[in-house]
């Protein structure tokens, strides 16, 4: 049986699942749930906001810095209907705009920013959480006492995208949404501080072929063997 707060990690690319994964296994083994790719888009919808260039200069780095550091973020909601605010602000919908998904990328690329979301992620987790992103594993938890690495072919990343557009009425081409998503991974794979790459104690589970209930039991069912049963 393994010893401390439970941290569970969950990494991987968009669209991979990560997200509606994570927050129903949060809910079943009743630990919070931390989302940091929403801390970036926040920083990201933040900065668009308040007009800073991006990619960014010194002094909009400075800026994006700062709004990082002083970054109000909550978690609230259900699974079904998962909230984030900043302050009191709703800005659950704003952050899944396509403009903000893309600057979040850019913004998740400077160091500085990513240190103090760092810090924040890990005080957010110290008392045990589900964590998912890009780097939990390797950067923000490597002491996690579980690990797990989600990912899917980019055409079933860029249909759930499609999808999810069109939930919200809006259109999008498929092969547009594949062309950013390779460009995305690309990106992210590359980069160099926390490249997005799974950590070598992960659990890596293709989602291309499973449902969210299929991947929600088998995530389930590792951290269980991993604790000990």
């Amino acid at each position: 049986m393994l010893e401390g707060p439970l941290v569970i990690a969950i990494d991987g690319p968009a669209g991979a699942g990560k997200s509606a994964a994570a927050r129903l296994l949060a809910q079943r083994l009743g630990l919070p749930y931390v989302d940091t790719g929403a801390m970036y888009r926040a920083v990201a919808l933040l900065a668009w906001e308040e007009g800073i260039a991006l990619p960014p200069d010194e002094t909009a780095k400075a800026r994006l810095v700062l709004l990082a550091r002083h970054l109000p973020v909550r978690f609230a909601g259900t699974p079904e209907n998962p909230k984030v605010f900043l302050g009191a602000r709703d800005v659950t919908s704003a952050l899944r705009r396509e403009e903000v998904s893309r600057a979040a990328s850019v913004v998740s690329a400077v160091p500085e920013v990513r240190e103090e979301l760092v810090k924040l992620q890990r005080a957010l987790g110290r008392h045990g959480a589900v964590v998912e992103g890009r780097d939990i594993g390797t950067v923000v938890f490597p002491n996690a006492q579980v690990k797990f690495f989600l990912t899917a072919r980019p055409e079933v990343r860029a249909q759930r995208r499609r999808d999810e557009l069109a939930k919200q009425g809006q259109s999008a081409d498929l092969d547009a949404i594949i062309g950013e998503i390779r460009e995305r991974d690309l990106r992210d794979s590359t980069r160099a501080v926390a490249p997005l790459r799974p950590a070598p104690d992960a659990v890596v589970v293709d989602t291309s072929d499973l449902t969210l209930e299929e991947v929600v039991e088998e995530l389930y069912r590792r951290t269980q063997k991993r604790l000990g049963g």
